[in-house]
């Protein structure tokens, strides 16, 4: 006991800098850290506040801290973090980059514009009195029970989803910029569990919420397993779970080795096995085949504005996380994972395109059309050069205002059961509503990447940043997959505008400025990017480098 005893004595009193105190960079971390705060104040803001002042508090605080943050992503990027000062934050777990800050802009952005369409309270008809959201009046209900009733008879809203849409962002804003595998997989649950939450939310169909909502979280969690097993064998591999480090050892430049892991250090199947299982994890997330399984589900079933920022954000963040995994740790491996992600590449386009061709249902079809897209997309990936990260980022925030304005048009055309999103209610909306049908059919024109739209800038960037990467066979493939998705997209409009509006056809809702501001923001976005692309095409190229 006297020696355990001295022995600690000896080991406090040893060098102080045997454990060096974490050094954070808290500026240059400020986007996350604003949202992160602004999320938990939400919380208090439910414990605290009266009911009846929640709403306005909560959407005042979400908006103003997306906003804030978005300007923190600005300051950085003026200063020179994106280029010149680019570096890893936050003892080597968040790099502060080019393509971090430009994709954590354009999720803050889409995520202002989606919190519009989650505060709309003009679309359904007021409950006993009182305006209503999308959202269920008290989630914890059974539907259609007597305590159900009762919440709707009170007036309550789920006023929750403020917070947790911020905790999701806060997720998505990490996800793109970790720079070691642990930081990757605590942003990954960090935005999937509030996801998974919101999904179960809808007020109505409530059950096929909740359906969408255990669909996706059992379907999230085996992507998750995959993505940690992954970790491990990578971890395994290179003794550590540092980028930077995994990249070296794959390139065979490690400095040391530790003792500890030497018998598996360098060993290729651990590397080619982990590598596999964490690409399974984010194709999970960007919805490419064959893990695409949950979109089409989960975007009918889900109340649809938060399908809109599912679709969008997720999308972003996803995506990011991707190119920084292929291009900044395993670009030694380009031979190994190229010609896998050729293959999910070229079959997510056509089934994408192929399966959206049957759908009867306007938030299925979108959803078939965003597993098309994320093929589109994964061409840019394959380029493994600048100009592939840059079309891919323009791609990107150019996908994400087009989806995002889509589905807030969708909640606005409404019968008695709620939003109409079967496509047989949706003929004649041109001579119903020629405004909205004509803001959709700009959206759809988008999807389709007619001239003229942000859809055709972001698919001829990808398209030739891959044909330059030696993928011209890819582009081919690419090009079939769109003139066959052309074709339902224009089917819609053709429905819309040539059709003769049935006599007990649904009524498009007239929003508030909130899901006005949206839908404006989306066609100004699309038209803008697609008539003068060349600006934002030099901004994305300008933040296109990764920092190692």
């Amino acid at each position: 006991m006297i020696a355990a005893q001295s022995l600690l004595t000896l080991a406090a009193e040893g060098p102080a800098d045997r454990i060096p105190a974490p050094h954070i960079e808290y500026a240059q971390l400020a986007p996350t850290l604003i949202v992160v705060g602004a999320a938990v104040l939400g919380v208090l803001v439910e414990a605290f506040v009266p009911r009846k002042s929640r709403y306005p508090v909560q959407v005042f605080l979400a908006v103003a801290a997306l906003a804030a943050a978005f300007a923190a992503v600005v300051a950085l990027a003026a200063g020179g973090y994106g280029s010149t000062k680019a570096h890893v934050a936050a003892m080597g777990a968040i790099a502060v980059d080019g393509p971090a800050l430009f994709l954590q802009g354009t999720i803050l952005l889409a995520s202002v514009v989606a919190v519009f369409t989650f505060a709309e309270r003009r679309l359904d008809p007021k409950a006993h009195g009182k305006r209503v959201d999308s959202f269920a009046a008290q989630a914890a209900s059974v539907p259609g029970s007597d305590s159900e009733k009762a919440a709707v008879k009170a007036g309550f809203t789920t006023t929750e989803v403020y917070p947790l849409a911020l905790f999701a962002v806060s997720g998505m804003l990490i996800f793109p910029a970790a720079d070691d595998l642990l930081t990757l997989f605590i942003a990954l649950e960090v935005f999937s569990l509030p996801l998974y939450l919101l999904c179960a939310l809808a007020r109505r169909q409530r059950l096929m919420s909740q359906e969408a909502a255990v669909k996706y979280f059992l379907l999230g969690a085996f992507s998750s397993a995959f993505l940690l097993f992954g970790i491990a064998l990578l971890y395994g591999y290179a003794g550590s779970v540092s980028y930077a480090v995994i990249a070296d050892v794959v390139d065979g430049t490690v400095a040391r080795i530790d003792p500890a892991l030497a018998s598996t250090m360098g060993n290729d199947a651990l590397l080619l096995i982990g590598g596999a299982l964490i690409l399974m994890g984010l194709l999970f997330k960007v919805g490419a085949v064959p893990f695409h399984m949950w979109t089409p589900d989960v975007y009918q079933g889900a109340p649809t504005p938060v399908t809109g920022f599912m679709a969008a954000a997720t999308k972003v963040a996803a995506f990011g996380a991707l190119l920084r995994l292929l291009y900044v740790v395993l670009p030694g491996l380009r031979w190994d994972w190229r010609p896998v992600m050729w293959g999910v590449a070229i079959v997510t386009m056509l089934a994408g395109a192929v399966i959206a061709v049957t759908q009867t249902d306007v938030k299925r079809l979108l959803a078939y059309s965003s597993i098309a897209h994320a093929g589109f997309i994964l061409a840019g990936v394959i380029a493994t050069s600048e100009e592939g990260v840059k079309s891919v980022l323009f791609y990107l925030g150019a996908y994400s205002f087009v989806t995002i304005g889509a589905f807030a048009v969708v909640t606005l055309v409404r019968d008695a059961s709620g939003e109409a999103t079967h496509l047989s209610k949706w003929a004649g909306l041109g001579r119903r509503s020629p405004l909205t049908a004509a803001v959709f059919a700009v959206f759809l024109l988008a999807f389709a990447g007619i001239p003229l739209t942000s859809g055709f800038a972001g698919k001829f960037a990808v398209f030739k940043a891959a044909a330059e990467g030696g993928a011209g066979a890819l582009v081919v493939v690419g090009v079939i997959s769109s003139a066959i998705a052309a074709f339902f997209y224009i089917r819609v409009i053709v429905l819309m505008f040539f059709s003769e509006p049935k006599a007990d056809g649904p009524t498009v809702a007239v929003p508030s400025p909130l899901t006005m501001t949206t839908i404006a923001v989306g066609v100004a976005v699309t038209l803008v990017l697609g008539l003068a692309p060349q600006y934002f095409l030099d901004l994305a190229g300008q933040a296109s480098t990764f920092v190692r």
